[in-house]
């Protein structure tokens, strides 16, 4: 917590108190004469960053206002607010929902697109510039001629971008990327208004926030990313462990600190979470344990339908039950298994009318009819059962 010097990067297990680390860096440097401004602590969602933001008013007081506490996207904002009329934007330029984006490309294509499709091609994009790719990079490196005409269709999505003075949600990590990479004089005034930059959830980063977290410490590599490979879940909207890969490969003095014990849970969840991950492959690795004792050994049960599943957990845990303790927090480590493969399953779901399916390379992805965001990718071909 207290290595200021250079690169760190903290593997911080589940429930080794990865936000205290943070904030608690963040008091320290502050301690040690850094500028509160010339900090920043950067995190996934508005819901964690205010969670650490009260938590650095809570052990700073009034200068954790100066602190700057966000998302990558909302310093994409700020970063194309200061210096996006080199790319030809105004300050005031519009950033697109979703439903906009669907509508501009419709338009593109001209206009007789249904929105389902629209969507599909919404998806693609995105993975795409979450991939660092523009349209015309799309073009060159597309297989077949599916993805040439998507790519096409991104070339015209982007003049229209242009033209409206807007972004949409990818752009604000992708332009802030193209400012800090091609104009020497805005890299050079973040680098110096940014003494050390904190990363939450380091493991979810994708390919172009690593680039733009590289760009903006510059080569004194002054950061803390803060992750663990073992919960990466969000590969599928293009986080990477890649980045964690090359952190050591980029950065020779990268200090690695390893947060092996959990707060949380007793020795027997923590094992039985252990034997879970142990045939992960591992970049880093660790093994958590506790010292709030053994504690009840885990229980397994089969659910045969639906809605059983609260059941079950309230069956092999009775004493809370009894009790009147609350079982919901016991119910989130029961998860069902589908008797056929999950490509076969969500398909089926598919011809049914309950979510569609769009391919992207190797993989399907399944979206619910009630809600427009993706849920999963699975592999095109069913594995065998």
């Amino acid at each position: 917590m207290h290595y200021t010097e250079g690169p760190c990067l903290v593997l911080a297990g589940a429930g080794s108190g990865k936000t205290r680390v943070i904030t608690h860096k963040i008091a320290h440097m502050i301690e040690r004469g850094m500028e509160p401004k010339a900090i920043a602590a950067i995190t996934f969602t508005n819901k964690a960053a205010a969670e650490m933001r009260e938590r650095a008013k809570g052990l700073i007081g009034r200068q954790a206002k100066d602190v700057l506490v966000c998302t990558f996207h909302a310093l994409g904002v700020r970063l194309v607010r200061e210096d996006g009329k080199l790319l030809g934007l105004k300050p005031q330029f519009s950033i697109l929902g979703s439903d906009d984006v669907t509508s501009i490309l419709k338009d593109a294509a001209g206009g007789t697109t249904d929105a389902a499709t629209a969507r599909q091609w919404q998806w693609t994009i995105s993975l795409w510039k979450n991939l660092g790719l523009n349209g015309a990079q799309a073009l060159a490196q597309a297989k077949d001629d599916h993805e040439r005409s998507i790519a096409v269709l991104m070339q015209r999505y982007e003049e229209r971008l242009t033209a409206y003075q807007s972004v949409d949600f990818d752009d604000l990590i992708g332009l802030p990327l193209k400012l800090l990479r091609d104009f020497p004089e805005v890299r050079e005034k973040w680098q110096r208004q940014l003494g050390h930059v904190l990363v939450d959830e380091y493991q979810d980063t994708n390919a172009t926030q690593y680039e733009l977290l590289k760009l903006l410490v510059g080569t004194r590599g002054h950061f803390t990313a803060v992750g663990d490979d073992d919960q990466s879940i969000y590969g599928w909207r293009g986080a990477t462990l890649d980045n964690l890969k090359k952190l050591p490969l980029d950065y020779p003095a990268l200090q690695v600190v390893k947060l092996e014990q959990n707060y949380r849970s007793t020795s027997a969840i923590l094992r039985a979470a252990n034997n879970v991950i142990g045939p992960n492959p591992k970049l880093f690795p660790k093994t958590l344990f506790s010292e709030l004792g053994e504690g009840e050994p885990g229980a397994r049960g089969r659910c045969r339908q639906r809605g059983t599943r609260g059941r079950a957990c309230r069956g092999a845990h009775p004493e809370p039950a009894r009790r009147g303790q609350p079982t919901a927090g016991l119910e989130e480590l029961c998860h069902p298994v589908p008797r056929q493969p999950p490509g076969q399953a969500l398909r089926e779901g598919a011809a049914a009318g309950q979510h569609s399916v769009q391919g992207v390379g190797r993989y399907q992805l399944f979206r619910p009819r009630r809600n427009p965001r993706p849920v999963c990718l699975v592999p095109a071909v069913d594995q065998p059962g």
